[in-house]
């Protein structure tokens, strides 16, 4: 017998987005502020509202990624394969906890982490063994590393070398967005003095050697996951970036020379018009930043490029058949709203990594919307809605309110180190959580329409991705191998090298990419090094 609810549609008896935004029964031009062709522009012009190219999907179709990584390098390099004969556009990496907090296989404090939430890459040759077959110079590729971005970096760039492809013609993107680990994800190693330094130096590395590959994928995903508002996603990832571009500048780069590299990581939740009301105030807040505040000339500068991904805290283990909705909807709010990559969540990540089948429905999902719903025939279907174009004003007024509080509190590192980030997202993630188990807020399957007595039978029923506890055991053995085989003089001089600079003002990137070519430095070494300069840093929870 299914447990229902009596819900009111919306979520909730308050007519309100998940941000605390008021809705109207009707919508009409007097809820709109001042002129709308102002404000909104046309298409491809600023401040790019209605989408950052003139003709936008019916010039180029966004790119379809799948994010995926786990167990070995040779698994993640199958299922790439799998999934670049299933039609996907661009691979999104996914690393292991161990690769991310920059600790070879074999370090103590990587025991039962290796390979489980990502693929396990600690040197060069692993990164062979991952894009076996794949020829870098045909494949856009994403990394979502961030506290050791700039030693991926370097395995991808050596690893591109041997292809002979040239680091000029590499695209892609790493994520190398480490202020949103102190607030929301926890994936840091050092503090943000260093970190920063390490961000700013592959940007200037990148806009000499590496001008198709964006140097960052400002985050606000992670943000939104840890239970920020669509608000609160925006004001605090656009702190994050006025903070890199801010250093950057200080630091002697100009705007126009690597503004254009940057891009952007959003979260698509469930409140279909606040998420494309959230891309469209985006845009035109960044042109306006980029603009006012920075005096930036050349007009890729003011583009807000992001990749999008469906919300992985909206799935659900129980019925587990209705996140395919749910990321659905989400899909089609990003495209709505204008992205320009996207990554649909599997069925089953609310169980275990996703299987073969389940990552085939969810790129299924996108090819759908793609070629069979039409939506992409014209430009920006949404722009001159009363109720999406209100939602726009209102989210990005709220947004600068939130942007100049940062400001009076003396800038984002400020606000992390004091907890008033952390403590923001806190505050809304347990309002929603109460919301939940109050009723207040809908989660079929979950407080409504629950079907529990059939739930264990179709879990147990349920084939889900397993990895072997082998794949620890085989990955120390050959970052031991690895470590033998090498020049070792060579390495101990560039370790030394990287150390030096570290201690002075070298670019760093450039000196990690020398102990990897060179030296044959594992990511472990090269965090240990940086670390001995920097310190290591330890978290502000909020509370």
């Amino acid at each position: 017998m299914e447990k229902t609810r009596k819900f009111k549609a919306g979520n909730g008896d308050a007519k309100t987005t998940r941000s605390g935004i008021e809705i109207n029964s009707v919508y009409g031009e007097k809820d709109l502020k001042g002129s709308l062709v102002d404000r909104v522009g046309e298409p491809g012009s600023y401040p790019f509202t209605r989408g950052i190219q003139k003709d936008m999907y019916l010039g180029r179709l966004w790119t379809m990624r799948q994010y995926a990584g786990f167990g070995s390098a040779a698994e993640s390099n199958r299922r790439y394969h799998y999934l670049l004969k299933q039609g996907t556009m661009g691979l999104s990496v996914a690393f292991d906890l161990p690769t991310q907090l920059g600790l070879d296989p074999d370090h103590p404090r990587a025991r039962g982490e290796v390979g489980k939430v990502g693929v396990s890459v600690s040197t060069l040759d692993e990164m062979r063994v991952l894009f076996s077959g794949i020829d870098l110079s045909k494949v856009s590729t994403s990394m979502t590393i961030n506290a050791t971005a700039s030693t991926l970096l370097a395995f991808y760039v050596e690893l591109a070398k041997e292809q002979g492809v040239k680091s000029q013609d590499l695209r892609g993107t790493v994520q190398n967005d480490i202020l949103k680990e102190y607030v929301a994800r926890g994936n840091y190693i050092y503090p943000a003095q260093g970190s920063l330094r390490l961000t700013t130096d592959m940007f200037d590395w990148c806009s000499k050697n590496a001008s198709k590959w964006n140097p960052i994928s400002i985050s606000g995903y992670h943000i939104r996951e840890a239970g920020a508002t669509a608000v609160q996603e925006l004001a605090f990832t656009f702190a994050n970036a006025l903070t890199y571009v801010s250093e950057a500048i200080r630091l002697g780069l100009n705007i126009d020379e690597f503004a254009g590299q940057l891009s952007f990581f959003f979260n698509v939740h469930n409140d279909f018009f606040e998420e494309i009301a959230k891309f469209r105030a985006a845009r035109r807040m960044w042109a306006k930043i980029m603009k006012e505040r920075f005096g930036a000339q050349n007009e890729r500068s003011l583009l807000l490029r992001f990749h999008a991904q469906t919300a992985g805290s909206t799935l659900t283990a129980q019925q587990p058949e209705n996140n395919v909705v749910r990321v659905t909807l989400q899909a089609l709010a990003s495209v709505l709203g204008g992205t320009q990559s996207l990554h649909t969540n599997s069925l089953d990540e609310a169980l275990a990594l996703p299987t073969e089948s389940s990552a085939r429905t969810a790129l299924r999902t996108q090819q759908i919307i793609a070629f069979e719903s039409n939506v992409v025939s014209t430009v920006d279907p949404l722009g001159g809605s009363w109720f999406v174009e209100s939602l726009t004003d209102e989210i990005e007024a709220r947004t600068w309110k939130y942007l100049d509080e940062i400001e009076k509190r003396g800038g984002t590192v400020a606000c992390i180190e004091q907890g008033y980030i952390q403590g923001e997202i806190l505050a809304s993630a347990y309002s929603d959580q109460r919301k939940i188990e109050s009723g207040e807020l809908a989660a079929v399957g979950v407080n409504c329409f629950d079907s529990s007595e059939n739930e264990n039978k179709s879990k147990e029923a349920r084939e889900i991705l397993r990895v072997s506890p082998l794949v620890e055991k085989e990955a120390i053995l050959r970052v031991q191998a690895y470590r033998s085989n090498r020049n070792q003089t060579e390495n101990v001089r560039s370790l030394k090298a990287l150390k030096e600079g570290a201690q002075g003002a070298a670019n760093l990137q450039g000196l990690i990419i020398q102990a990897v070519e060179a030296g044959g430095a594992t990511l472990g070494e090269i965090s240990s090094v940086l670390g001995e300069v920097f310190g290591e840093y330890r978290g502000v929870s909020g509370l």
